[in-house]
């Protein structure tokens, strides 16, 4: 991996697969030690972002979890990654994974349960809350003041949102007393503010959902759409009073702000489930920087290996940045978007070739890292 060239920014996004299902499952196996988490911690030496998210990390209210991941894991040389790696800042919060609605959600006629019952049941699909979690790790400070998080904000308060039919009926799948309360984001949706040497970089971080497990009525296609488009209306022109975060505040990001959106986005822009305009609007977007796509030869390998198998894909083979298994592929999921004003003077993706020595350290979950650096 080639270091980060003198004067640039490299930011990241990384779906770690660092999730249990248990309650402080993620915190026991930290505790013991943990060779998925040395491979993650490898991977992060090896790139050595200096902003990097972290999807499916699950969240503990004592942060114990990111505590024993910095100090045991990053802060430790790692087989394949090496020089041991600190980041001073960082920034994790609540999210709807596994927080119980008191709702029935997923239309069985049952609240709660037990099991997958229970985590359909919950404001976003898992089975303790924080399952799934979202991490943030900078060398920079974070203004944790102004962080703006967008976990409560409701699915029907977006104008124009993707409400669930039954196709049979043309009825809505959830009642006007469940719609109405309805979360739109899955985990949550976070602006952090953090204040690198060249100004003030906003991190628009989130994890929407899985565009899959439903039924006709696709609610996780149609919800996963509008989490992505919640970014393309927080960067866009207008009052967007609708848009309010957690503590009250309302409206998008001013329009001289300078941003990245990253995170594991659950969409390819042409392949595989879900509404691919979503992504592709956010794509286009006018202060979405043009760029260069991120590749790797590893992705590239595995998706032409999958095609060989009959699994084929629209887009470029070496754009994909995850291996889901023969029923679906390899797939372009996870976005490090800047906006205009950057210049981008590199990015790839840290999936090596098979055979490569730093092979041995990319299988630590079937998503791999994303990175971009920046002027």
């Amino acid at each position: 991996m080639a270091s980060t060239p003198t004067g640039t920014l490299r930011v990241a996004t990384y779906n770690t697969s660092l999730f249990d299902e248990d309650t402080g499952g993620l915190v026991a196996r930290l505790e013991l030690g943990n060779a998925q988490a040395r491979k993650i911690a490898a991977v992060l030496q090896n790139v050595r972002p200096d902003i990097v998210l972290l999807n499916e990390f699950d969240y503990d209210d004592t942060h114990r979890a990111a505590d024993l991941f910095q100090r045991d894991y990053l802060e430790v040389a790692q087989p394949g990654g090496g020089v041991p790696l600190h980041y001073p800042h960082r920034y994790l919060a609540p999210v709807n994974t596994g927080v119980p609605s008191g709702l029935d959600l997923d239309g069985n006629g049952e609240t709660g349960g037990i099991g997958r019952d229970r985590g359909n049941d919950a404001w976003g699909y898992g089975l303790h809350p924080g399952q799934y979690g979202m991490l943030v790790l900078s060398r920079f400070p974070i203004d944790a003041a102004a962080v703006r998080t967008f976990q409560l904000l409701r699915w029907d308060a977006m104008p124009g949102a993707l409400r669930p039919m039954v196709p049979a009926t043309g009825k809505p799948f959830h009642a006007d007393a469940v719609w109405q309360q309805l979360r739109l984001s899955s985990k949550s949706h976070w602006d952090v503010p953090i204040r690198t040497p060249s100004g003030t970089l906003h991190l628009l971080a989130s994890h929407p959902t899985p565009p899959t497990f439903d039924g006709p009525e696709d609610r996780n296609g149609m919800r996963n759409a509008d989490e992505i488009r919640l970014w393309r209306e927080y960067i866009s022109p207008g009052d967007n009073a609708w848009l309010c975060d957690d503590g009250g505040h309302c409206g998008g990001l001013a329009a001289d702000a300078r941003f990245i959106i990253a995170g594991d986005l659950n969409n390819d822009p042409v392949d595989g489930a879900g509404h691919h305009d979503a992504i592709l609007e956010v794509l286009e977007h006018p202060r979405v920087l043009r760029m260069a796509t991120p590749r790797s030869a590893g992705g590239e390998a595995k998706a032409r290996e999958y095609a060989a198998a009959g699994i084929e894909r629209l887009g470029a083979p070496a754009h994909v940045t995850g291996d889901f298994g023969p029923n679906v592929g390899a797939l372009r999921l996870d976005y490090v978007l800047p906006s205009t004003g950057f210049v981008l003077a590199g990015s790839g993706v840290f999936w090596p070739a098979p055979g490569d020595a730093d092979a041995a350290i990319a299988d630590g979950s079937d998503h791999h890292l994303v990175w971009v650096d920046l002027r």
